[in-house]
């Protein structure tokens, strides 16, 4: 589907749709450098088809691990722990993931590696991570501005041992050593900065994903990690679930425009985050159910809205937001100062866009208030996110006149997204 540079949304309302999304980034994104790492060559089915996870195949590819791709299938070649040195630097475009787990993974090369990205890459943190890998024995050196890339990775191997993370800005940090540290020399041990952490459902994941390619990772008594070093990676066949992040978009789509959509695919035991939106929407007054492979959200005449520390669901709030600004009363979306360091600082963004549509909107340090007004038409702002798109389109569906600039960059996760919303 070939995207305008401006995209008016068609209304409509009283939707009946069973959909199907693309396969999890954060599962992608996890399995492929672990199986880069692993001894033997994995198959990988359901696996996302998008920028995020092109740019991350792409960096495997630069560091010696081949990747065959047959549609959302792959067959990654292991390198049993041992990465090439790259003649140039990986670009990551503004793939959080790939940034953040190829620096850890790097050190695991016989040489420099450099992690570039684009002008938003170069204003996310990475810093918090660097210390840690220099605590483990890998150092790093940070060329960018503010502790952000690029940098280069001394590379020749990672010693292990322990390490204090910072972890309350992202939980990327921890998934990122975590997924190196089966390839250390000795073990890693890692407790957290003030005992906190952030997203950690997405910490649970990546642990689910390396258990499941043989490694050892488990919680401590004090609430760290203690990882067993020197035991690699087994190759194997690993199935990729749909993306719950993804399934966020047509489930509220559900609730805003008084309809029925079921997402089918998703496993009732999936531990991924952003399920939790459900909770919320059941909240505000819609119908969920959860079946053994689905998900499904029947919308409510009228929403109530919602006070909810979303700390562990980050990304589900922009297009909650969404939501909240065709709600009874005020809405608050707490303890997500994350948002201010993703594809776009996401708070500052919400509170611009909201306002178009007629909502008040207050963004502070960690979170949002949201009370609904009047809802008007607007051409809306995505900032080059993906998730700024997905969730602003959905107020086009309530209502006329929605447009939505840039709609193409929903390509960094979704790029049929638009098309998805067209069949509801």
């Amino acid at each position: 589907m070939v995207l305008p540079e401006v995209l008016e949304i068609r209304p409509r309302s009283g939707l009946a749709a069973r959909v199907r999304v693309p396969g999890s980034k954060s599962l992608t994104n996890r399995a492929l450098p672990i199986a880069a790492l692993a001894s033997g060559t994995s198959t990988l089915t359901g696996a996302l088809e998008s920028d995020d996870t092109r740019v991350m195949i792409e960096s495997l590819a630069a560091l010696g691990c081949r990747v065959e791709s047959d549609g959302p299938t792959l067959q990654v070649s292991g390198q049993a722990g041992h990465l090439a040195a790259p003649d140039a630097p990986l670009y990551v475009g503004n793939s959080g993931t790939t940034a953040r787990f190829l620096t850890a993974v790097a050190s695991l090369a016989r040489g420099p590696v450099r992690i570039d990205g684009d002008a938003r890459m170069r204003e996310r943190p990475i810093a918090d991570l660097v210390r840690a890998l220099s605590e483990l024995g890998a150092p790093c050196d940070i060329q960018g501005e503010n502790g952000c890339p690029p940098l280069t990775v001394a590379g020749g191997g990672l010693p292990g041992g322990h390490a204090s993370v910072d972890a309350r800005r992202s939980s990327q940090y921890v998934s990122a050593l975590i997924i190196a540290a089966p390839c250390a020399q000795h073990d890693v041990e890692l407790d957290f900065l003030d005992s906190v952490t952030v997203s950690r459902p997405y910490i649970e994941l990546t642990l689910q994903c390396v258990r499941a390619f043989g490694a050892t990772a488990d919680w401590t008594p004090g609430g760290g990690l203690r990882i067993e070093g020197g035991s690699g990676y087994r190759a194997r066949d690993y199935a990729i679930e749909p993306d719950a992040s993804a399934a966020v978009y047509p489930l509220c789509a559900a609730a805003l425009a008084r309809g029925h959509v079921r997402v089918q695919g998703i496993p009732q035991d999936s531990i991924q985050a952003d399920l939790a939106v459900l909770d919320v929407l059941e909240g505000m007054g819609c119908r969920v159910a959860r079946g053994a492979d689905f998900a499904e959200v029947q919308g409510a005449e009228l929403l109530r809205g919602f006070d909810v520390d979303m700390n562990e669901f980050p990304d589900a709030a922009v297009a909650l937001a969404v939501v909240a600004a065709f709600a009874e009363g005020e809405s608050r979306i707490r303890n997500v100062a994350n948002l201010r360091i993703k594809e776009s600082d996401r708070l500052a963004a919400l509170e611009c866009e909201l306002r178009k549509l007629g909502a008040e909107a207050k963004a502070g340090p960690d979170s949002l208030r949201i009370v609904p007004g009047p809802p008007r038409a607007a051409q809306i702002d995505t900032y080059d996110d993906h998730r700024m798109a997905m969730a602003f389109s959905l107020a086009g569906l309530r209502i006329p006149g929605i447009a939505i600039r840039d709609p193409a960059c929903v390509s960094k996760t979704w790029p049929g997204y638009f098309a998805m919303l067209e069949t509801l």
